[in-house]
């Protein structure tokens, strides 16, 4: 196993980062000045994700701030049914709101997002609010990249960073960029690199990768990015393409899968799945292509699926769509 997970800890993954709301049109292939009817989500990158564990039975804790108020309660209690250990979710105390996620599906390849975040709850994060205790308790520690946009969010992550290292606790880095909330593209490098640094496995998309990277000089290749981030403190680095597929890249070896054939509803929401199982193979010990293989069969199940977090496949679900494709399509259907 490349990565050390201590089995003695009780909670599979703590992650750090927002959760919030999506708004999904119910009459989809209209623009949201046409919509009129929309159904709600929890949602937000590092919640889904936890969702997501949690289906598939893993044990996870989530560092958060959540609004005071009717919304605040709806996140709360969803992550308590879905298993999430709620015991570091805060209320915020200065009238902070949750993050409104606006979805338009246009077509099952043209989809947009449009978010509010202003005064925004999941940026309140303090770091009085991260204790070592819990993190100690951890198999890893899941930081999600929009928690670096703003203080005193961006300290309390950086604070969560310092512990996991300190208490030799993995840390997964899902580089998550959303432009809202950032002043610069140099900003962006700047704090994505430090925690990027101290990062056991990287998760993101060639653009991510783009942009953490702006201000250290490289060519941009999967090849020199992963080598540059190996060479520093990182396991596994995962960059992802899209439509063509991702590569993991461990040790000097490389290993790529593409995604499973899928009559898509949107063009979002397929990460999520896709770190989720992925990490959810890391946390069994699996071998790097079954953790591939698990993480994009569960972004094709996303993409066809009207929401995020609610339609989190269970892994009895996610083996039967793989076993489906492969009677179809053929064995190496999605493995390159």
């Amino acid at each position: 196993m490349m990565i050390p997970f201590d089995p003695s800890r009780p909670f599979d993954l703590v992650l750090l980062g927002r959760a919030a709301i999506d708004f999904n049109p119910v009459d989809y292939f209209q623009t949201l000045a046409e919509s009129t009817t929309f159904k709600k989500y929890l949602g937000g990158s590092p919640a889904n994700i936890a969702v997501g564990l949690a289906r598939l039975g893993k044990k996870c804790g989530f560092f958060c701030r959540v609004s005071d108020d009717r919304f605040g309660d709806y996140v709360t209690a969803e992550f308590a049914r879905e298993g999430v250990d709620t015991s570091r979710v805060r209320r915020c105390t200065n009238g902070e709101k949750l993050g409104l996620t606006f979805t338009e599906i246009l077509t099952p390849d043209e989809s947009s997002i449009l978010m509010y975040r202003n005064d925004i709850a999941d940026l309140a994060l303090e770091p009085g609010d991260i204790d070592e205790t819990y993190i100690a308790g951890a198999k890893a520690l899941l930081i999600s990249g929009t928690s670096l946009a703003q203080s005193p969010s961006r300290e309390a992550a950086l604070k969560a960073a310092a512990l996991a290292r300190k208490t030799n606790t993995p840390i997964i880095f899902d580089i998550d960029y959303r432009p809202y909330n950032w002043v610069s593209r140099d900003e962006t490098a700047i704090y994505y690199s430090r925690v990027a640094e101290a990062a056991d496995v990287i998760l993101g998309s060639r653009e991510e990768f783009d942009l953490t990277e702006s201000l250290l000089g490289l060519d941009g290749t999967d090849q020199t990015s992963a080598a540059h981030w190996q060479a520093k403190n990182a396991k596994i680095v995962v960059i992802k393409h899209g439509k063509q597929g991702s590569t993991a890249y461990t040790g000097g070896e490389s290993f790529s899968i593409k995604p499973f054939p899928v009559k898509a509803l949107k063009s979002f929401g397929g990460g999520d799945g896709y770190a989720s199982s992925f990490l959810y193979g890391l946390l069994e010990g699996w071998e790097i292509m079954d953790c591939l293989e698990l993480g994009s069969a569960s972004a094709s199940l996303l993409v066809g699926a009207h929401g995020c977090s609610c339609f989190m496949p269970t892994l009895e679900e996610v083996r039967a769509y793989i076993a489906k494709c492969k009677a179809e399509y053929g064995e190496m259907v999605a493995r390159s």
